[in-house]
Parts: C-alpha cells; structure tokens; sequence
C-alpha cells in the first residue's frame, strides 16, 4: 500500500514538471496573451509544489520525467503557446485531478495532507477554467498536422501507462 508521503512526493513531482516547463516557456511565447496566461499558470502551481515541500518537509524534488518530456514536447515547434497551454488544460491537467482524487481516496491522510490535495485540485480547475477564457477569442486551429501532435501527446502518455492520471505514486 503506498503511504501519504510516497503519494505526495509522487504529486509533487508531477506539479514539478509542470511548474519547470511552463516556467520556462512562457517567456518564449509570441502570443501574448498566451504568455500571461504560461506564467500564471506556472506561479500557481509552482505555490502548489511549494505547499507540498513544505508538508512534506523536503528542500528539493525530482519533476516526473515523462510529463516533462510530454510538456517539453508541447512547448517544441509552437512559438505562440497554444500547444503547452492545449496540453496543460486538456491532457495533463484532468489526469492530475484524478491522480488528486486517488490519493484522498485510496491513502489515509492526515489533516494537513488533505489540505494540501484539496489545494492543488482546486488550484487545477482555477488554472484550467483560465486557460480557456485566455483562448477563448483565440481562432481555433484547423490545422492537420497541429492537431496530429495534440493527439500525440495524450498517445505518449498512454503509451507510458498514464490513459487516465499520473498515478499515485512512482
């Protein structure tokens, strides 16, 4: 049975990747709207992670490789950030509120570490709700090839065992 701390370190990791790559990115963007919304996003869940080191009393963690290579590979060949911020609300986003949902139902958590869950689950929805508004005059995208790579983000995290969250631990 995976323990609190095993689950959390294992959240952490996955708002670590997320926090780095959006981080990062957002200042490479030349939508700005788009921008705004990269670093936004970055901030809030980068104050989730941090929540979490504190809870769990850590100074430094390990983000979750293949989220950062799935977001890495939003972020490549899409100079206006609409690939990272499709990623963040529709792939990886939903997939951590399920893992978020998980961890409170299938680990005993104390007070505290409910919290902290119960934060970056709400923290998720705010940021993913943002992402539309920030798209929403944004024309959609009829492009063949875009759309194929969208596709194969969700693919690769399939592929690597992830079809419906991140799991609750490694």
């Amino acid at each position: 049975m995976t323990t609190s701390r095993e689950a959390l370190t294992h959240v952490l990791s996955c708002f670590d990747a997320v926090y780095e790559v959006m981080g990062d990115a957002a200042p490479t963007f030349s939508n700005d709207a788009f921008v705004v919304r990269t670093f936004e996003t970055a901030r809030a869940v980068g104050a989730v992670a941090l929540a979490l080191r504190e809870y769990l009393d850590l100074s430094t963690s390990s983000p979750m490789a293949i989220l950062t290579d799935v977001l890495r590979d939003a972020v490549a060949g899409d100079d206006e950030g609409a690939m990272l911020l499709f990623c963040f609300a529709v792939v990886v986003g939903p997939r951590l509120l399920v893992s978020l949902r998980d961890v409170r139902e299938e680990v005993s958590l104390d007070e505290g570490a409910t919290a902290v869950t119960n934060l970056a689950s709400e923290v998720l929805v705010a940021e993913i709700l943002a992402v539309g508004e920030a798209a929403r005059d944004e024309a959609p995208v009829d492009d063949g090839l875009w759309q194929e790579r969208a596709r194969g983000l969700n693919f690769a995290l399939e592929a690597a065992g992830y079809a419906e969250s991140m799991g609750v631990s490694h």
